[in-house]
């Protein structure tokens, strides 16, 4: 397992089954369409293959500064709006929901300064139980 310490939240990759899907994801990411800026880091190695989240969580560096991370998982790769896991590392350790990757970047710019909280953003998963975006953000 390789999880780098980093300055920025983490987004890891641990589905390395499609690499067209894993551009895509990426690209929606990246170029987010909105005010908001993807400031994560990308961790694209081989290494975390198969990682279950609570291996992640376990693997990351004791002096990781977020209160999140973000996993690009096999159902991320697999579906059309890559939904990735979004995951609790704070208050309820371990908590997840799913968001869209081009909302990502909503969600890693307002938890990073804490201008919104974990929950109150999983409160925000829609019928589909994915983050799709705060309109008018």
């Amino acid at each position: 397992m390789s999880i780098p310490t980093s300055e920025n939240a983490l987004l890891i990759r641990t589905d390395f089954s499609d690499q067209s899907a894993w551009d895509r994801l990426i690209g929606a990411a990246r170029e987010p369409g909105d005010i908001f800026l993807f400031n994560m880091e990308v961790v694209d190695d081989r290494a975390n293959n198969g990682m279950t989240v609570e291996q992640l969580m376990a693997a990351l560096p004791e002096d990781y500064p977020h209160s999140f991370m973000v996993v690009a998982d096999s159902v991320a790769i697999s579906q059309p709006d890559h939904p990735l896991l979004v995951v609790d590392l704070g208050e309820e350790r371990g908590r997840e929901f799913r968001a869209v990757a081009a909302a990502i970047s909503q969600i890693d710019s307002n938890l990073s300064i804490a201008n919104m909280g974990f929950a109150e953003f999983a409160g925000l998963v829609d019928d589909e139980g994915l983050f799709r975006g705060i309109e008018g953000m």
